[in-house]
């Protein structure tokens, strides 16, 4: 296997043989030390985070603007705050339009023009810029300082003005196709929630804005109690997860990866002694959570043969409820905001099963219709769920080529 040459990409585009040129990052940039003399007003100010405008400012007072720093396209802010991502901070390229921005920001100037989409791409990267943060920084009381000096004396790889051009663009293309893919995600989840809101009856009506043809009674209003039984789930831990075993339905799954109707699980855990299994049409909420919205939300479990983990009320409903439609009631409906309301506690609230017991909802008395409501809305979980892998899919790529396509 030929070993990899220095300062060479993994992936390049045709035509590009060279290596990259190693520059001192001090012939490229010098400190920005501008103020806001020219009168940018607040409507001018960039989030240093996004690098996007916020036309109502940022909450300082107007007399001080004129201390703030103007950053102009191609400056490069330093954003000293840590995470999982960027451990040592992260430079952001201002490639939207002239600002200002807060003076507490480090702010750099190029020397000479440059190709701005290649160098926002670049020195954003994590991988690139870690080695040089990792010497150019220090811990400062409430992000990390930038030290231009140290910065300065510190090397990085450049390729010719031609591919910079070329890596800039490619990777320009590729936001913009996340930018739509995201969109389209927005809209399909805006237009489910518009639905919603439409397809159940509001308070003090009987019958829905929008139906399904061939469905015109009243919808009648019902004690869960009435129509359905109860359960709980037997309790799971994190620590009883296994890479193999029976499916488990544990009860985080309905904040981290909520699903109105679920079909399998990727949890698996050894059963316990009194583990109790689906049989298929039961519907499961959480007996606790952070707030009340949090815990008035529900999943219908349409599969046998899955765990049922701890912290689950589990409601059996009688055959003329359909679970799917009860899960969307209890998620979506009047039947939600009365839940919420029934739920007890401060730090943490609960809901039990005596509480789902004697919450009402209102439900077409036709279980055609029930049925058909939720084969809409598990048809546009579905639609979600697609564009969400695109999406997914997409921004992996970007990841791994930004790893490729960078010294």
């Amino acid at each position: 296997m030929s070993e990899s040459k220095p300062n060479v990409p993994k992936l390049r585009f045709p035509g590009f043989t060279d290596p990259w040129e190693q520059r001192k990052l001090g012939e490229l940039y010098e400190k920005n030390t501008e103020r806001n003399v020219c009168g940018f007003g607040p409507n001018r100010t960039l989030s240093v985070a996004t690098m996007t405008f916020n036309e109502e400012g940022n909450g300082a007072d107007e007399a001080s603007l004129p201390s703030y720093k103007v950053i102009r396209v191609g400056d490069v802010a330093f954003e000293g705050h840590t995470n999982k991502e960027f451990a040592y901070g992260r430079f952001v390229v201002n490639a939207q339009a002239d600002g200002i921005m807060s003076p507490r920001f480090s702010c750099l100037r190029p020397k000479h023009n440059y190709p701005v989409l290649f160098w926002k791409y670049y020195l954003h990267n994590e991988c690139v810029m870690r080695r040089i943060l990792v010497r150019s920084t220090k811990r400062g009381t409430m992000m990390n300082e930038l030290v231009p000096a140290d910065l300065f004396s510190q090397t990085i790889p450049v390729p010719c003005p031609d591919e910079q051009h070329a890596i800039g663009a490619f990777f320009r293309e590729l936001d913009d196709l996340i930018t739509l893919h995201q969109r389209k995600l927005d809209d399909v989840k805006q237009l489910k929630r518009g639905m919603l809101q439409k397809m159940f009856p509001k308070d003090g009506s009987s019958v829905p804005e929008v139906r399904f043809p061939g469905f015109t009674d009243p919808w009648e209003q019902r004690k869960l109690g009435d129509v359905a039984v109860f359960d709980k789930g037997v309790g799971f831990s994190k620590d009883d997860f296994a890479e193999e075993g029976a499916q488990l339905f544990h009860y985080g799954r309905l904040y981290t990866n909520y699903e109105c109707v679920v079909r399998s699980v990727d949890t698996y855990a050894a059963p316990q002694e009194g583990a109790v299994f689906s049989k298929g049409g039961e519907v499961v909420t959480p007996s606790s959570g952070e707030t009340a919205e949090d815990i008035a939300i529900a999943s219908a479990i349409v599969s046998s043969g899955i765990m049922l983990g701890g912290g689950l009320n589990i409601i059996r409903p009688c055959p003329r409820l359909d679970p799917v439609f009860l899960a969307l009631s209890i998620s979506n409906g009047r039947q939600h905001y009365d839940l919420a309301r029934r739920a007890q506690g401060k730090s943490i609230v609960h809901l039990y099963n005596d509480d789902l017991a004697k919450s009402s909802l209102v439900v077409p008395c036709q279980l055609a219709e029930q049925q058909a409501i939720g084969r809409f809305f598990e048809a546009f979980d579905r639609l979600v769920a697609l564009h969400q892998r695109e999406l997914d899919h997409i921004k992996l790529l970007k990841k791994a080529l930004l790893q490729q396509m960078f010294v």
